[in-house]
């Protein structure tokens, strides 16, 4: 059985902690149970299922830390693994960012596991891919697509009072539908912690409309243009952003919220990083929450510490940072870990809404292949696929090549024109966009 219950889990980690002889001992059981299927030129390819348990034992003398992990659950090899940690230990060097584990902590209550996710079948699974597969038949189109659902959990316990379980499950579907001649594509997907939310037909309905209307692609000049920003368009660039909002980065002057001293300014008296300033439109509110309603997560990190609803941009400024313990002690701030999700608050206007209000511009229905030029800037690079569209007097005209985009989400979102309603996208909730003088450097012959 790989899905421990909190007793259990709880149970075999003490069992652990008692056989430990270093200063400090911290362990995590981690247990995943899971099932996929996926599907090719209108046809199921492959299915499986997987199933893990691991254990991960940290041992620390003084500043010393050594980490051994295991399968085994025998009580054998539970010794066997722990003697291992702490020889590991013994033989490294001292840390010199070493901090201890945490003591005893309180936790949120995230509801992050759902009974119909955990029950799916072999058969559940074939009928969701049926179900995406026959229009794509029907339409006279070629569906490729996947499908995976999980059930995890994660369990930690040191010998200084902490413990900390969660069990959680999820869901990924994603399909690309293209013509038969290979011209025209389109692509969706969806992702949920509750099964019963998933409806692959009416998720391929997207892309099949995309498809077929996406043909005949015709070039547009590269150049600045107002565009439309479905969510998997702007996801990527979002979670570049957060993600490089490490306190420690801007201290070091390594990152777009590094403080640049202007000429004349004392040094030893200039700040080190840009929390505090207002760096975006003021409609920008960016914030995690472990209890979101539509992307619950763990509300504990990987190191066992609290995980809180976390403001990180409010009304276009920068009110928090991301740490560790170490920096936080030695900046002398409160330790901010990530939050495990970025919800992205939004606005009422529909797609339909933005296109119609749109004199020129695109539509995009993603970006792929996005890759860092200046992370000083934050300018990225990545092209546009699976549906891109020009819009015309509050219509959508015809179809276009994909561009190459060379932009950088300040820039982005300094330039918001009109935000949708958030949407759930890779675990994330995020609005579409309408973003004026977004730049597009070069074009591509992919579809």
């Amino acid at each position: 059985m790989t899905i421990m219950n909190e007793k259990d889990a709880k149970a075999l980690l003490t069992k652990v902690i008692k056989l430990s002889k270093a200063d400090e001992i911290e362990v995590i059981l981690n247990g995943l149970e899971g099932g996929n299927i996926r599907y090719a030129r209108n046809s199921v390819s492959t299915a499986g299922e997987e199933s893990d348990l691991t254990l991960a034992v940290q041992s620390t003398f003084g500043k010393r830390t050594g980490v051994a992990t295991i399968n085994e659950f025998d009580n054998a090899s539970l010794a066997k693994v722990v003697r291992r940690s702490e020889e590991l230990a013994k033989l490294a060097p001292e840390s010199e960012e070493f901090t201890p584990v945490f003591g005893k902590q309180k936790y949120l209550s995230s509801k992050t596991y759902f009974d119909s996710t955990a029950s799916v079948t072999p058969e559940d699974r074939a009928q969701a891919a049926e179900d995406s597969i026959a229009p794509s038949k029907k339409n006279k189109l070629v569906s490729s697509g996947f499908l995976e659902e999980t059930v995890s959990f994660t369990a930690i316990m040191n010998n200084k009072g902490l413990f900390a379980y969660n069990a959680g499950t999820n869901v990924d579907f994603s399909v690309t539908i293209r013509t038969e001649d290979g011209t025209g594509s389109g692509w969706v997907t969806r992702d949920f912690s509750d099964y019963k939310k998933l409806d692959t037909a009416k998720a391929s309905s997207i892309a099949i409309s995309k498809a077929k209307n996406s043909v005949n692609a015709k070039a547009m000049e590269p150049g600045k243009y107002t565009v439309i920003l479905e969510p998997a368009a702007s996801v990527g660039l979002l979670n570049n952003m957060v993600n490089n909002m490490g306190q420690r980065t801007a201290d070091e002057g390594r990152s777009f919220l590094s403080y640049k001293p202007k000429e004349g300014e004392d040094l030893e008296k200039v700040p080190k990083n840009r929390k505090g300033e207002k760096m975006f439109d003021e409609r920008v509110n960016i914030y995690s929450d472990p209890q979101h309603p539509d992307v619950p997560v763990a509300p504990f990190g990987g190191d066992g510490y609290p995980r809180v609803k976390t403001e990180w941009v409010k009304n276009g400024m920068v009110v928090n940072m991301p740490n560790t313990p170490y920096w936080a002690n030695k900046t002398g701030v409160d330790y901010m870990p990530g939050g495990g999700n970025i919800i992205m608050t939004g606005g009422s206007e529909s797609l339909e809404d933005m296109i119609a209000s749109t004199r020129r511009g695109v539509l995009v229905t993603r970006l792929w292949y996005i890759r860092s030029l200046d992370p000083q800037t934050l300018l990225y690079t990545g092209l546009t696929r699976d549906g891109t569209f020009y819009i015309e007097d509050g219509k959508i005209k015809f179809p276009i090549k994909n561009f190459r985009f060379n932009e950088s989400p300040i820039v982005m979102l300094n330039n918001i024109e009109a935000l949708g309603k958030p949407q759930r996208i890779d675990g994330n909730m995020i609005p579409s966009m309408k973003i004026r003088d977004f730049t597009f450097s070069s074009l591509s012959d992919a579809v």
